[in-house]
């Protein structure tokens, strides 16, 4: 017994882990049909689709983004040419908080963490060359989403690509904004209106865009658990339904362009076993909450990174290994796209050198490790099937919790989410320091001497950007008609105030050259800024 004790296992959500599993951990008479059904057959837990990756392998989506539009765009065509299958936007933190690069509150952050973008200028830049009828883009970002994502269709438009052409994905998450990252602008309630207006604007304009990647990877960054990353992501998606519809939109209208964003973290097992939970959930939830009836609105679809935080800037190269274990989570799991992350984002950006090797980490599992054969090759398995019903069976207990507090956006409001996640990202420290986690090269296995860790070449951001932007943005302002500007940010101001769509309004204002902090400041006026 002291011996059993001694040897006990879990996972990092606490879910005990036995030595051997047999036919009877998966209780009597398990009902093939019910539980898994084949690809692409409810409940999905078996992937979306019938073949899965045989027709195609998952789309290769290295997230890019610093400095300038211009210097952007060369890595972009860099990873094209590379191989890369579809594009991903990173942008910076005065674009992410509604700022122009020439705000006293931008000084330090223009270009840092992601690419400038002030107006249709820089958007133009961006995607100078790349034919947006042939790329799916991808776009991390959430409080000014609704702005990126005109600028983006204006730019698709002057290259003569039609609305119903467009293809891609706006993050466009805010919830988890406020329990996790932190880059909001308003508060919830105007926050969800936009989010259910750009809804409704691409269910007539953009019909092939992705409207929200309802994300957990930010969650799982925050600190929390695999089951609350699960748990916390799936209510935070049955709020933004629920918006919608009692916004007046049908279900099977706007919930078939739903997508998910999830965290791909060291537990292999453990993570396959979320992304198959979250399709038997989500196809639940969708069909006896809100009464779905089209196929596609069941179908949970999603696209996986992998952690950021589990990269260590001590042995760095050791973080391809841990790539590469995340990313087979998120292939055996059955993403629809991927991010591998770079080994040395624990030190920088990535370098060409070091975003070139995380491509092909992806190829290399797409290409030579026979994973695209079969689709769910893990499904039968004791482990993981008794794996995904536990996980499954520990987050419906956090859904029904939240439920009884009235929903997400008010279990956000007190706070009872960030608690939980604080509680277990101090919980997963602690394992680290008691080393009862072991993180190689951090707490074992590390070198006495300090000769483990090579010199790198860093990627790094040159510090002029932010002057640039502004004689931009002055020339911007000196040469474009103000008049029409301040007539199309008044009438956003007037929509703001009532209830039309913003984004009409939106999308005037920056067609007539209306800067990404002009048209944030007129919803300020309107909604304030959110204060914790």
């Amino acid at each position: 017994m002291d011996t059993e004790k001694r040897d006990e296992r879990k996972t990092e959500s606490g879910i005990e882990v036995k030595p051997l599993y047999r036919p009877e951990d998966l209780g009597d008479g398990f009902d093939y049909d019910g539980r898994l059904g084949d690809p692409g057959e409810y409940p999905y837990t078996r992937g979306p689709y019938p073949t899965m990756y045989r027709g195609r392998p998952w789309t290769m989506r290295q997230y890019a983004g610093f400095g300038t539009a211009r210097e952007t765009n060369r890595r972009f065509k860099y990873l094209t040419e590379a191989g890369q299958t579809g594009l991903s936007v990173a942008f910076d933190l005065p674009t992410q908080m509604g700022r122009d690069s020439d705000h006293a509150l931008s000084l330090g952050e223009v270009g840092k963490v992601g690419v400038a973008i002030d107006s249709l200028l820089d958007m133009r830049d961006l995607f100078d060359g790349i034919p947006l009828k042939d790329v799916s883009t991808s776009m991390t970002i959430n409080a000014t989403a609704s702005i990126l994502l005109l600028l983006y269709a204006l730019v698709a438009e002057e290259q003569g690509v039609g609305g119903e052409k467009v293809t891609g994905t706006t993050q466009n998450d805010v919830l988890k904004e406020y329990l996790a990252r932190g880059t909001y602008i308003y508060p919830p309630g105007p926050s969800m209106r936009i989010t259910t207006d750009l809804f409704a604007y691409c269910a007539k304009e953009l019909p092939r865009w992705n409207t929200i990647s309802i994300s957990g990877y930010h969650i799982r960054e925050a600190g929390s658990t695999a089951v609350q990353e699960l748990a916390f992501t799936l209510s935070n998606a049955i709020a933004y339904v629920e918006a919608a519809t009692q916004a007046g939109l049908d279900v099977d209208e706007f919930a078939p362009r739903l997508s998910f964003f999830f965290n791909a973290h060291n537990d292999l097992f453990q993570e396959v076993a979320k992304y198959r939970a979250a399709r038997r959930m989500w196809a639940k939830i969708m069909k006896e909450r809100f009464g779905a009836t089209d196929e596609r609105s069941l179908k949970l679809r999603f696209h996986t990174q992998t952690a950021g935080s589990s990269l260590t800037a001590q042995q760095a190269e050791n973080n391809i290994v841990r790539t590469t274990v995340q990313g087979l989570s998120a292939v055996l799991g059955g993403t629809q796209s991927l991010h591998t992350n770079a080994f040395d984002e624990a030190l920088a950006l990535p370098t060409e050198r070091s975003a070139r090797i995380a491509l092909r980490t992806q190829q290399i599992l797409a290409s030579e490790g026979g994973l695209t054969d079969t689709a769910d090759p893990l499904a039968g398995s004791y482990y993981v099937e008794a794996l995904t019903d536990a996980v499954e069976e520990e987050a419906w207990g956090y859904i029904e919790r939240i439920d009884e507090i009235g929903g997400s956006v008010k279990a956000i409001e007190e706070h009872f989410m960030q608690r939980e996640i604080e509680e277990a990202a101090y919980r997963y420290q602690r394992e680290v320091e008691k080393e009862e986690r072991v993180i190689v090269g951090v707490n074992r296995y590390a070198s006495d001497e300090g000769d483990d860790d090579p010199e790198m070449e860093l990627h790094t951001v040159d510090e002029t950007i932010r002057e640039r932007q502004i004689e931009r943005l002055d020339e911007l302002k000196d040469t474009r008609d103000s008049r029409s500007v301040e007539k199309a940010l008044t009438d956003l101001e007037r929509a703001a105030e009532g209830t039309d769509n913003l984004l009409h309004p939106m999308r005037e204002a920056l067609a007539n050259l209306a800067t990404l902090g002009e048209v944030s400041d007129a919803l300020r006026e309107v909604f304030g800024e959110y204060r914790p």
